[in-house]
């Protein structure tokens, strides 16, 4: 149990910081699985539009630093190649 009033604000932040980024995490690995489903039922316009809504969630995940920006890039050009694929 935390003693200090700072250190008890500290728990206070994680906390609320720990719930809003699980909420932003879980809206970027759902709209990933969208871009998939997609795919794998071979609608190429949904997967298109899926992935074109996809892109700019996986950038601001990147940005706010919940995943590294390599990993973004690779979501990114893994998703693009499988939409691409659909041809």
């Amino acid at each position: 149990m935390a003693h200090s009033v700072s250190a008890r604000k500290r728990i206070r932040q994680a906390n609320s910081r720990r719930t809003h980024n699980a909420s932003i995490r879980s809206n970027f690995r759902t709209v990933i699985k969208k871009v998939l489903a997609a795919v794998e039922a071979g609608d190429k316009d949904a997967a298109q539009k899926a992935y074109q809504a996809a892109v700019p969630v996986i950038d601001k995940v990147s940005s706010k630093g919940l995943i590294h920006k390599n990993k973004a890039a690779r979501h990114k050009s893994r998703l693009n190649k499988a939409v691409q694929a659909l041809s």
